[in-house]
């Protein structure tokens, strides 16, 4: 009996040890599972704000089994970590199946059972004793894993639930269906069900609310809101269409009856003089019901662009933006874009103020072809200051631009729009 108590005392000090060590490298270690659930699961694969929640989510989660190893705490009682909740609830409103969430877990748990066992590699454990460890630690692991899925799918299925209750069932579903352009409509039939004029000419818009802290209950209907206060002041000619992208976002469309000039200058006025204005992206303006449709893409591309970059608060984004349509389908695969980038524009694709200053002047310079005098006009600088300039951008490059200037004036184009998501990181000194 003393032996048995003295081999569980042993086998506890190691446990305690490799916790601890591990617990030291939680944000690295979680990082690599987040990479590795993306990778394995493309209906994870969201916006960068829904990735962000996916981190802090796998931290929360590692962080919190490592302390229950490190201090032999039982699992059973444990419930999810805040970030945890909030994840499966933001999958439950983006319609992400529940089970990518529970493979996620268990993908998660093979994961850092490997990197844990890798741990004890590391440390001079009798061989009895390595034995006895891992017989400890895997179950732990098991039950922790087991435990926590099952309270995050009765989150993700209440949420789900009540989220589909609260949207404007009716409206939001019928407008979808216009949007997936899957089979034909009846569109005075969808115009009358929505009360949306959809033959008339749309504005699409996308706003959505810093999500930092604590989830808003009231964001949405505060979207709406300031959506009428918009189109009011805006001249839209009936109501606007306003449905609920997620519990942060909405997806809005203001009617006008015919063309109208300068509706994006319009809404950057109307922002500038509100501080409670959201982030807002705007698409271009489009006719009828494939217009719909359009000027919707329109506006997502140009909402995906500014969360890949990041926005001041309040931002106004629109796809008219000279070169940000082009940018965001440049940009469709971030990773894909910052590859591209870096073999386009070599060391000048760093991730500094001081390559940014030479970027920002040779797409001024191209964009004016190439002229010294006119890129120095826009950029408010003596001509011989902007010579210097792209004559060290070139040299930062490493070679001249020739029959590839195309190519890179686009990669400038997109380090313009994306900034940090699309350039080489500078390394760490």
């Amino acid at each position: 009996m003393t032996s048995a108590r003295h081999d569980t005392a042993y086998g506890d000090r190691f446990i305690a040890a490799t916790a601890a060590r591990m617990n030291e490298r939680v944000s690295e270690i979680s990082a690599a599972i987040r990479t590795h659930i993306e990778d394995d699961i493309a209906d994870l694969r969201h916006d960068p704000q829904t990735g962000d929640l996916l981190g802090e989510s796998v931290e929360a989660n590692i962080a919190t089994v490592l302390h229950a190893l490190r201090y032999h705490l039982s699992v059973a009682d444990i419930q999810a970590a805040p970030a945890v909740v909030d994840y499966a609830r933001r999958l439950a409103q983006q319609g992400v199946p529940a089970n990518a969430l529970a493979r996620a877990y268990r993908i998660g748990q093979r994961r850092l059972t490997e990197m844990v066992f890798a741990e004890l590699h590391t440390m001079a454990i009798p061989l009895a004793e390595r034995i006895n460890v891992v017989e400890r630690i895997t179950p732990t692991l098991f039950e922790y894993i087991d435990h926590i899925t099952e309270q995050v799918l009765d989150i993700y299925s209440d949420e789900r639930e009540q989220w589909l209750e609260s949207q404007n069932n009716i409206r939001a579903v019928r407008a979808r269906e216009v949007l997936g352009g899957h089979k034909a409509i009846d569109v005075d039939a969808v115009t009358e069900a929505i009360r949306y004029p959809l033959r008339w000419h749309h504005l699409a818009l996308v706003l959505w609310c810093c999500s930092d802290g604590e989830l808003d209950s009231e964001a949405v209907s505060d979207l709406q809101r300031f959506v009428r206060e918009l189109a009011d002041a805006l001249g839209a000619a009936s109501n606007p269409l306003v449905i609920a992208a997620d519990r942060i976002s909405v997806w809005a469309w203001l009617p006008y009856r015919s063309e109208r000039a300068d509706l994006v200058a319009a809404v950057r006025r109307f922002v500038s003089g509100r501080h409670d204005a959201p982030d807002i992206a705007i698409g271009t303006l489009a006719a009828g019901v494939d217009g719909f449709r359009r000027s919707h893409r329109s506006a997502q591309r140009a909402c995906s662009v500014a969360l890949a970059h990041g926005l001041p608060t309040p931002g106004v984004v629109a796809a008219d933006d000279p070169g940000l349509t082009t940018a965001a389908l440049l940009g469709g695969s971030v990773d894909e874009a910052r590859y591209w980038v870096s073999e386009v524009l070599g060391d000048l694709a760093g991730d500094n103020e001081h390559d940014a200053r030479l970027r920002d002047t040779l797409r001024v310079f191209l964009g004016t072809g190439s002229s010294y005098k006119a890129a120095a006009v826009e950029l408010n600088l003596h001509s011989n200051s902007v010579k210097y300039r792209v004559g060290r951008a070139i040299a930062r490059r490493g070679r001249p631009i020739g029959a590839d200037r195309l190519d890179v004036e686009l990669a400038l184009l997109v380090c313009h729009w994306y900034g940090p998501p699309v350039l080489r990181p500078e390394p760490h000194r």
